[in-house]
């Protein structure tokens, strides 16, 4: 890994949020990997994304998670890459991919709260955020 990560784009700063939210728990699941790829390819902020991307930003992220304070970094280079608008959307993302799988471990649930601290996402705000997820994510 170069000493320097690489500079994300906005829309990789939301992917790099994304993959963190997967690997928390040490288990990348299929669910939540099409999840990503799905929201990559349907969303209006991802469509002039090049998704060929993600597969380096995921190896950033990855590694990034095997240094001692990576995480600190990866939080530096997704603050750098990513306004404050989208913000939420990160959180809102993160939380899609956490439930996409129909679990939640103690790792997911720690990286949201995370995602939520370093993105000064307002309580309020994750409170409605997280209500959506789950009501999107209802079995029948």
């Amino acid at each position: 890994m170069p000493d320097t990560p690489p500079s994300l784009s906005p829309q990789d700063a939301l992917i790099a949020v994304m993959i963190a939210a997967s690997a928390s728990d040490e288990h990348m699941r299929t669910a939540e990997l099409v999840a990503i790829q799905r929201m990559v390819n349907h969303m209006p902020v991802f469509a002039d994304y090049d998704a060929d991307r993600i597969r380096r930003v995921s190896q950033t992220v990855l590694d990034l998670f095997e240094v001692e304070e990576g995480l600190d970094a990866l939080f530096g280079l997704i603050r750098d890459g990513l306004p404050e608008r989208l913000y939420e959307t990160a959180y809102a993302l993160a939380c899609d991919v956490v439930t996409s799988d129909g679990r939640h471990t103690e790792a997911e649930l720690r990286m949201l709260e995370e995602i939520r601290h370093e993105l000064n996402i307002d309580r309020l705000h994750a409170a409605a955020i997280e209500w959506g997820t789950r009501v999107r994510h209802l079995l029948p």
